[in-house]
């Protein structure tokens, strides 16, 4: 069985909204699983330049499958120990949320591959 490498990266400005209002800062961090493939999640490596915690969560079609919390100015990397498979059709994306007034820019590398 062949498998595609997918990844959503890149460095976005941000500004926060509350902890508990979390949205999608671009585009670039959003994926459709394709008909016909399976993807997997398999890792998420962040960081942001903002001056509180930040968390970036991972969303499937709208519900929370992980969270990522990052330190004020830290980075992290997690390789995701339990890999679950998401289904042709599912919306994956990665929001963002900060203390109201926190701004930063946000620096993301999540690795998916595709089956």
């Amino acid at each position: 069985m062949s498998s595609t490498p997918r990844f959503l990266q890149g460095v976005f400005p941000f500004e926060g909204k509350g902890l508990t209002a979390p949205y999608l800062v671009d585009e670039a961090l959003g994926f459709t699983v394709p008909a016909g493939a399976i993807a997997q999640p398999l890792y998420f490596r962040g960081g942001h330049t903002g001056d509180a915690l930040v968390v970036v969560s991972l969303y499937r079609d709208g519900t929370v499958m992980r969270h990522f919390a990052i330190g004020a100015n830290q980075g992290v990397n997690i390789p995701l120990r339990v890999v679950e498979d998401v289904d042709p059709d599912s919306r994956l994306e990665l929001r963002v949320a900060a203390p109201v007034g926190c701004v930063g820019e946000l620096v993301i590398d999540f690795g998916l591959v595709l089956v």
